[in-house]
């Protein structure tokens, strides 16, 4: 994994590093991040200036009640931390993009502009991630059935040349993943801990290797499970692809609901909900608040991309000012 020293900078600023943060020193969110990053482009400076030492020079007029500069001079202060994990990470195969890359992918810097993650690691053949596609998303405790329709969906999207986007949890995302990569398609799994275990894991090698599989996180490729981050990590999904399926949720709760219900606020995609009457469901009130109905046969999967919902084009040009760093 190699960075050049404005990546080196903008990992210090907003990666968490675990036990080897700085004197406890919480990183940077994305809206601080997108905060400072704006203040540091409106005055011609760059995140790498930053380590140069004799940093309140360089951050003469900036003013902050959470982002002060004792607290940056503590998250760049871990840079031989950050680097033992950087070379860790590379020789797992980890790569990683920031925002001012022109690897980002650009689905998640249109749709989400100073939002987007200024990071993001993976594995696998990053060009996947311009592809777009279909996300295909449910409970972690799916049925069999359930199951069995997230299959048959990611099969019926490889063959008529989709990729398949999904969170790489068990369940509906699991099932939906490795349909599209037995039918030959390409998959993004979208993890919200454990890239690391992942991309070092044998069942994936070959699909990583072989381009069909790619892997990201915009967290430290080496973190647990965290509820927060796990509900975080679901716009992204849907801003990855340009039309998504819920295959299962429970009504007010878990990640899939709060997904499709922010998907729905945001008009990112048009949002399909398969039929489902089970006790607990939330379908039927997705669909109430604006979502659809997927035909009970969807033939053309093509036809759900384009239909009714917000922001699924996949040719509309980046916004003004979206070259964020």
């Amino acid at each position: 994994m190699r960075t050049d020293p404005q990546t080196h900078a903008v990992m210090l600023l907003t990666v968490s590093l675990g036990k080897a943060e700085g004197g406890g020193v919480r990183p940077l969110s994305v809206k601080e991040w997108a905060r400072f990053a704006a203040w540091l482009k409106d005055h011609d400076l760059e995140p790498a200036a930053l380590l140069a030492g004799g940093l309140g020079a360089t951050l003469r007029g900036w003013t902050d009640r959470s982002i002060t500069p004792s607290r940056l001079e503590s998250l760049l202060s871990r840079g031989r931390a950050l680097g033992l994990a950087l070379e860790k990470w590379r020789r797992a195969g980890l790569w990683a993009v920031t925002r001012s890359d022109a690897e980002y992918p650009r689905r998640l810097k249109r749709r989400l502009r100073l939002e987007s993650p200024p990071v993001l690691f993976g594995c696998g053949d990053r060009a996947l991630l311009e592809r777009g596609g279909v996300a295909i998303v449910g409970s972690r405790d799916a049925d069999a059935e359930d199951l069995a329709v997230a299959g048959d969906l990611a099969a019926t999207a490889v063959r008529q040349g989709h990729a398949v986007v999904s969170g790489a949890a068990r369940g509906v995302d699991m099932s939906a993943m490795r349909a599209a990569l037995a039918g030959g398609g390409g998959a993004i799994g979208v993890m919200a801990n454990g890239l690391l275990r992942a991309a070092t894991a044998a069942e994936n090698r070959e699909c990583l290797l072989g381009g069909a599989l790619a892997l990201v996180t915009p967290f430290n490729p080496e973190a647990g499970f965290n509820a927060g981050n796990a509900m975080a990590r679901n716009r992204y999904i849907y801003c990855l692809a340009d039309a998504a399926v819920v295959v299962s949720s429970a009504a007010n709760a878990g990640g899939t609901w709060s997904g499709a219900i922010e998907d729905l606020a945001a008009g990112w995609v048009p949002l399909w909900v398969r039929r489902s009457t089970g006790a607990g469901s939330g379908n039927a009130d997705l669909v109430r608040r604006g979502a659809r109905w997927l035909p009970d046969d969807p033939g053309l999967l093509s036809d759900l991309l384009d239909g009714a919902g917000g922001g699924g084009g996949g040719d509309l040009p980046l916004l003004e000012g979206a070259e964020t760093i």
